[in-house]
């Protein structure tokens, strides 16, 4: 009796447990940009679990029958819950929209395949700097920006004119090749302000692919590249913005922006405007009645539009104007000739291009045509004790190109799609000052050809591989610079990436070439040896990168090793003086080099009540051989103003609600400084071991809404450089050494803004 009674237990048990109904819930997980590939789906309590496609659907199937919490979660978007309840033997439909948190994470970028990629499944690492990042570091211009992102760090290298560039991975401005829309007509001559000239409003986001790309762009790419996507119009909007900051307590800096953007109702065309005027006033940190910070009296306007005349082609044209007139030195009132030393530019610069895009049918074949081009006009004088030095300069470049696209589905059981392209890149440079002897006349052609293979061999291993082949005006061989990238994709979690690439230079006027500094009394100029030729490299880089989204927490960090050898690498070396007096330097090729290091990137957005992106860079750039940049003292392997440590954060607290408070900073360690003599107290040529700065800041904004008008105001305030830790011993008077300059690029400064619009 007693075991008829277990055995009816047992198959009571039995019943229960296995002869429940069961059902299944599938659906899409979507964005306002479309579906979101690899998001994680699963009931919350249980083992159920699956992960979205690649077009965004799922389906959990065997759910038992009952009332579940369903719980999505992705990578940049904020998690969604939903309520489902299953019946036994029934398919559920469940589509779930998810709402962007952070999705500069996982948003789709062009620069890193020349393709469009999800973020996070590139093959190739490219990291997004968007108008987020702007707003909560009070960044005006591109340059105040470009700090806050991993491995980049901008450096003013004149105290006069304050010429800056941007070093990427340890390695000077003119290895980090800059494209604008994904055109390199971002040149030398453009790069010596460009990136100041350019204001924030104009950009939608900026595209960081560190480490060697000349294989999908060309030449000067070593460190990595630097894409600037300008605004596309999506909705009709406008927003007006203005920001007023006085630095030091001494000198006021104005800007004043405005964004128009409109798309008619079939949504197949639209533009949008952009314009931009700053007037800043010259700072004098010394008290010396020359100035550190140049006066700046700069207007920018642009446009970028679409046009999509069927289902299948897309038409773009943008465009943009800068004019700017930049002084500084002493006597600024006066012509800059009558100053006992002065440096002043008038430029103009216009530049514009076009895209066509046309896809097949059946969406597996897509090609492009392009154009772009810039023209600059400059006036400039660089002069001390009312000298002649006045100069002009005409620049422009052109650039034309073709792209073609096929996508294989069943390509030895994964998917690869196949890139193809031509592309040839006109730069034609004058630049003179009759006083000096000073010339450069200078005209290059650049014609590529270049072939890529990206290769999804299963879902979790990718397999990139493209080639190069580039003609030089000044370099008489075919160049060939293959690249080869690895992504291996453990889970939804994390990322392992490593890549190879071969770079190259040409041997051509840098940014560096086309700015005079003051030296000594007199002047510095840059020479190119006759016989220079091509620099060139190999560059390794390995990466994890994980990001984890949970129900109140999304988390990643991010370490990127790199190793660049540089061969017959650049170098300048002091020769001597010329009749008048004036530094002689010579570019020319020296021995092989190395630069090595990790970066570190970390990020935190708990529940939007903080959010903390972070990132350091610890690095070592030595020359085989010592280079001898002063004819007077001995030489260094350690390459000049290039520190060995560098890093910011951005700490935001409430970052989605009406009213947030963000702390910013970046750090610059010690490197080493060149120090000319001639200079008031300096009568030996030194080179200067310069202290580390952390620069702070602070930004408070509060958002209401104009409710009758249905548009939001915000304003703002706050303190950038609070501790002042800016740069305590520069040179005084007119023979001072203009290069002698270090650390942050501006001292404490106080700030105020309102912005009206579409926030």
């Amino acid at each position: 009796m007693k075991s008829k009674i277990l055995l009816l237990f047992l198959l009571l048990s039995f019943s229960e447990t296995y002869g429940q109904g069961h059902g299944s819930i599938s659906g899409e997980v979507s964005s306002d940009k479309g579906a979101v590939p690899y998001a994680s789906v699963g009931i919350l309590k249980s083992a159920w679990g699956i992960s979205t496609d690649a077009g965004g659907n799922y389906t959990l199937a065997r759910i038992p029958e009952g009332t579940h919490e369903l719980m999505v979660s992705a990578i940049g978007f904020k998690p969604a819950r939903q309520t489902v309840k299953v019946v036994a033997d029934s398919a559920i439909l469940v589509n779930v929209y998810l709402e962007e948190a952070n999705a500069t994470l996982n948003e789709v970028v062009v620069t890193g395949t020349r393709t469009e990629r999800r973020r996070l499944e590139s093959p190739v690492a490219v990291n997004v700097l968007d108008g987020r990042i702007f707003s909560l570091t009070q960044s005006n211009t591109l340059s105040e920006g470009l700090c806050f992102q991993p491995g980049l760090r901008m450096e003013t290298d004149c105290q006069t004119c304050n010429y800056t560039q941007l070093r990427m991975n340890g390695l000077g401005g003119s290895y980090s090749q800059v494209l604008i829309n994904s055109r390199p007509v971002f040149n030398s001559l453009m790069s010596l302000y460009g990136l100041e000239q350019i204001p924030a409003n104009m950009v939608e986001r900026v595209e960081v692919v560190r480490g060697g790309g000349s294989v999908l762009y060309g030449s000067s790419a070593i460190a990595g590249t630097v894409n600037i996507i300008t605004k596309e119009p999506e909705d009709n909007t406008y927003t007006l913005a203005s920001n007023s900051s006085v630095i030091d307590g001494a000198a006021w800096d104005h800007f004043i922006n405005a964004n128009v953007n409109t798309v008619n109702e079939s949504r197949n065309a639209g533009v949008s405007f952009f314009a931009s005027h700053r007037d800043k006033e010259a700072y004098d940190a010394n008290a010396d009645g020359f100035s550190e910070l140049p006066e700046l009296l700069n207007n920018s306007f642009g446009f970028n539009s679409f046009f999509k005349p069927t289902l299948y082609d897309k038409l773009e044209i943008n465009g943009w104007s800068i004019n700017e007139e930049r002084h500084g030195g002493n006597k600024l009132d006066g012509p800059a000739d009558r100053a006992d030393q002065s440096e002043y530019r008038l430029q103009n610069i216009l530049v514009g291009g076009f895209n066509w895009d046309h896809r097949s049918r059946d969406g597996n074949s897509s090609f492009s045509l392009y154009g772009s081009g810039q023209n600059t006009k400059r006036t400039h004088y660089t002069g001390i004790d009312q000298s002649d030095g006045w100069g002009s300069t005409q620049n422009h470049t052109l650039q034309v190109g073709f792209q073609y696209n096929y996508t294989s589905h069943d390509f030895l059981g994964g998917t690869n799609t196949f890139t193809a392209g031509a592309e040839h890149l006109y730069d034609d440079t004058f630049d003179e000052i009759k006083a000096y002897d000073y010339l450069i006349d200078q005209r290059t052609n650049l014609t590529g050809v270049f072939l890529q293979s990206d290769w999804d061999i299963n879902a979790a291993f990718t397999v990139l591989a493209g080639v190069r082949a580039n003609k030089h005006t000044y370099v008489d061989k075919l160049i060939l610079t293959p690249r080869l990238n690895l992504l291996y994709k453990l889970g939804t979690t994390t990322q392992l990436r490593a890549s190879y690439a071969r770079g190259f230079r040409a041997p051509q006027a840098f940014e560096t070439d086309m700015h005079i500094a003051f030296a000594g009394g007199g002047i510095s100029l840059i020479q190119l040896d006759p016989n220079l030729r091509e620099e060139k490299s190999n560059s390794f880089n390995v990466s994890m990168d994980f990001n984890k989204a949970s129900e109140e927490m999304i988390f990643g960090f991010t370490v990127d090793g790199f190793y660049t050898r540089l061969i017959d690498a650049f170098v300048l070396e002091e020769i001597g003086t010329d009749a008048s007096g004036n530094q002689q330097l010579l570019r020319k090729n020296g021995s092989n080099s190395t630069v090595k290091g990790v970066t570190l990137e970390g990020r935190l957005n708990y529940d939007q009540r903080f959010q903390l992106e972070t990132g350091i860079t610890m690095q070592q750039s030595l020359y085989d051989t010592p280079v001898a940049w002063s004819s007077t003292i001995a030489g260094t392997r350690a390459y000049l103003r290039s520190p060995n440590t560098y890093g910011y954060y951005v700490l935001t607290l409430l970052p989605q609600s009406r009213f947030n408070t963000t702390f910013s900073g970046v750090y610059t360690g010690s490197m080493q400084v060149p120090h000319f003599a001639g200079a008031p107290g300096v009568v030996e040529d030194v080179l200067y071991t310069s202290p580390t700065f952390m620069e702070n800041n602070v930004k408070l904004s509060y958002r209401f809404t104009l409710r009758s008008i249905a548009k939001d105001l915000q304003l703002s305030m706050g303190v950038q450089n609070m501790f002042n830790a800016y740069q305590k011993d520069f040179d005084i008077g007119a023979y001072r050494d203009s290069n002698y300059v270090y650390g942050p690029a501006r001292p404490r400064t106080f700030f105020f803004g309102l912005k009206f619009g579409l926030m």
